[in-house]
């Protein structure tokens, strides 16, 4: 019988195909859920693992590399530095990210880069400077580092299972969840984290007050932390300028705003303002741009030269007065309109256990004393049983001290070599591990003042142990430790304030003078967007308006030089902008193109501009269906300096006209559809909210729409009274009042 011929099966277009499972299926899912299952391991790693501090102070990229430098031998005194690059090498055992993000770690916590109080890392090289943006730091094959002396305090016996170890990414090695610092690191260098959602911005406190402020609070409470702890202390110096209440919300909530002013003298021989300290949150480079800008914009007129001095000596802005002017005056100025006085904003969100939350100083203190008392348990615990241990096999010398020769005999006799410790035991009546350590005594040992020697230590260790064992009951006892030991940081690392305070009534505010020339103007505005500013002198003596082909004048005011600007846009947003910004200019010009010099959005068409000076008034908008809203001009003011305003208007429907009115009038609608409209603005209220959509004042009739708004003129109110009394018909069909006497429809 012949074989069936068997179906030959499909070759897998790919090598792996056959073991791919559900390939090429489609899974509907909800977007919601999908977001959740991959992007919140990514947020909670972020936040827990990556970018915010914990209770030692420090975040685990920090922790990692400091770990790795104390393994490595490198807080030792006699041990030199070590090349930067070896370093970061030995850091990615632990922290599986690119080099040089773990160099910039590095760098942020030398001596050399000036970013902390107290510095963590000895440096040698360039390692350039947190206050500035362009001293960049040199490449870490030319740089050296070591461990700083206050490293023995943050690794304090942390041999002696103070704190949890874990395995490292790749489980070949073990590294210290939290380090055991002796003293508030958390407070004493300044910290700033952005995670996913939330972020953190710790600000430096000087090291002796938080000492002492801890203390305090160890043993009172209730105890007022603005006696012991002044204020922030910045590595950059500068002034603090004293604000109690601000303070107060600071150290009990963990949020709120310092303000810190640059430090200068002023040398009168050669007329030079000489900047030495700036504030932690800016830079030189910012500050001298800053500068320059206003002097363009002749805001400041002072000045009349600027330069950096910084050089190995250390910071320094140099600021040339010019001849006639006060110093102190003009660095009152730059004070009020440059970042040589700027805010640090605090927001002490910080790790406790794993879970994030901001704290106070008091509450972030009281962790702190928790964490340190459950470090310094742990450590008891472990010399605890180090000594009990001890005088385990130091009893069983004891025990030998009545009898060596029976314990030599013993080991002699004894014909089998793991008979030895066995033999012991019965022999002295001791257990295995003491037999043991027994056993491996060396024969030059085995003589009485060797062990009569050794033996005197039980009593001490028997008076050590209990000693111990009365910390562990009592929880006091364990706080004098850490007042101890905060009072021997104290003693070996305090520096005195590099920030000093000032408080307010010390500070003379100059009085804000607006310096800018004020004298009428005549302002144009074109069709197509084109702004002229021009004196009426010039204007008298100019000829014609220069314009584009086929653009014409659309607006024209007379108005001062101080007015501010308000410039509407066909995508419902406002720009606001003072006719100081613009330059004098002629009528034989083109003018200031406004999308451009305003920076408006892509496709962004100017519908019209009206100047102001109080913001008094309202602005009547008409759109294509036939409503119209009444905006006071009050919504277009604002406190702070904002350029754009978004939501200006409605954007419902399409904007026929925007009308400025300083009062209310007699407004005549026109419809495509060849009905005309007059009423009063009286009878529309206004609206607060500036994208209202308004009231319906024409009912458009036949698919027509609003054509357009205008105020009326002296001459159509005169044509329009005089169809009023002789009730002339309009288009063939007579007129109708609607309303109020002064609403006039035309059919």
């Amino acid at each position: 019988m012949p074989r069936k011929k068997e179906t030959p099966k499909k070759k897998p277009a790919f090598k792996h195909e056959a073991y791919i499972e559900g390939s090429g299926s489609v899974i509907n899912e909800k977007i919601a859920d999908t977001l959740k299952k991959n992007y919140m391991p990514y947020a909670m790693s972020v936040i827990i693992s990556r970018a915010l501090p914990e209770i030692d102070g420090f975040k685990p990229s920090h922790r990692k590399l400091l770990y790795m430098m104390y393994k490595r031998g490198l807080l030792s005194p006699d041990k030199e530095r070590s090349k930067s690059a070896n370093v970061v090498g030995e850091t990615m055992k632990l922290n599986p990210h690119g080099d040089q993000a773990i160099y910039e770690t590095l760098v942020r916590m030398t001596r050399g880069n000036e970013a902390l109080l107290h510095p963590y890392i000895d440096s040698k090289g360039n390692f350039g400077k947190q206050y500035s943006s362009k001293m960049h730091f040199a490449a870490p094959r030319y740089t050296e580092v070591k461990l700083e002396k206050i490293c023995n305090e943050l690794f304090r016996d942390i041999d002696k299972e103070t704190v949890d170890f874990v395995p490292n990414y790749d489980n070949t090695m073990q590294e210290p969840t939290l380090l055991p610092a002796s003293f508030p690191t958390v407070l004493v260098n300044s910290n700033t984290g952005i995670a996913v959602s939330m972020a953190s911005n710790v600000c430096p406190f000087n090291l002796e007050e938080v000492c002492e402020t801890t203390i305090a609070l160890m043993k009172d409470p209730n105890h007022d932390i603005l006696s012991t702890l002044k204020g922030p202390d910045f590595p950059g110096g500068g002034f603090m300028i004293y604000d109690e209440d601000e303070l107060k919300k600071i150290y009990e909530t963990g949020r709120g705003s310092i303000k810190v002013r640059s430090k200068y003298n002023y040398d009168p021989t050669a007329k030079c303002i000489e900047i030495t300290e700036i504030p932690y949150t800016t830079t030189v480079e910012a500050i001298i741009d800053k500068i320059i800008e206003l002097v363009k914009a002749k805001k400041i007129i002072e000045v009349s030269y600027i330069r950096d001095e910084t050089d190995i000596d250390g910071l320094k802005i140099a600021i040339d007065v010019k001849k006639g002017y006060d110093p102190d005056k003009l660095m009152q100025k730059l004070f009020r309109l440059t970042p040589l006085q700027d805010s640090y904003p605090c927001n002490f969100n910080i790790l406790i256990a794993g879970t994030p939350k901001v704290m106070g100083v008091r509450e972030i203190l009281t962790e702190w004393t928790a964490f340190r008392e459950e470090c310094v348990q742990r450590r008891v615990y472990f010399e605890l049983n180090k000594k009990k241990e001890k005088l385990h096999l130091l009893e069983a010398l004891s025990k030998i001290l009545l009898d060596i020769d029976k314990a030599i005999r013993i080991i002699r006799e004894t014909e089998n070599e793991a008979d030895v410790v066995p033999n012991l035991m019965v022999g002295f009546g001791i257990d295995e591990i003491q037999a043991e350590y027994v056993a491996e005594i060396k024969l030059r040992n085995i003589n009485k003042q060797y062990i009569l020697r050794r033996v005197e230590e039980v009593d001490q260790l028997k008076k050590d142990i209990e000693e111990m064992e009365d910390i562990l009951k009592d929880n006091k006892k364990i706080r004098r430790i850490i007042i101890s030991e905060l009072r021997d940081v104290i003693k070996n690392y305090a520096k005195p304030r590099k920030t000093c305070l000032c408080y307010k009534d010390e500070i003379v505010e100059e009085e804000v003078i607006d310096d800018t020339p004020d004298y009428p103007v005549n302002l144009f505005v074109s069709a197509s967007g084109y702004f002229k500013k021009i004196t009426p002198q010039s204007l008298r003596m100019s000829g014609e308006q220069k314009l584009k082909e086929g653009d014409y004048i659309s607006q024209t005011f007379e108005a001062n030089n101080k007015t501010d600007l308000v410039f509407f846009t066909d995508m419902a947003q406002a720009y606001k902008a003072k006719a100081s910004t613009f330059d004098d200019t002629k009528a034989s010009v083109m003018g200031d193109y406004i999308p451009a010099k305003l920076s408006f959005d892509e496709n962004e068409n100017l519908t019209a501009m009206f100047p102001t000076t109080d913001y008094s008034g309202y602005m009547m908008f008409f759109f294509e269906n036939g409503k119209a809203a009444k905006v006071p001009m009050k919504a277009y003011e604002t406190k702070t300096n904002r350029k754009k305003l978004a939501k200006a208007y409605s954007a419902k429907s399409p904007l026929i006209a925007a009308i400025f009115i300083s009062d209310d009038c007699d407004i005549l609608l026109r419809s495509s559809t060849g009905h005309a409209l007059v009423f009063n603005t009286a009878m529309i209220l206004p609206k607060t909210t500036r994208d209202s959509q308004g009231v319906q004042v024409m009912t458009m009739r036949k698919k027509g729409i609003l054509a357009s708004a205008a105020i009326i003129t002296d001459e159509e109110r005169e044509g329009l009274e005089k169809y009023r009394s002789k009730s002339v018909p309009a288009a063939g069909k007579p007129a109708k009042e609607l309303g109020e006497t002064n609403q006039l429809t035309f059919e």
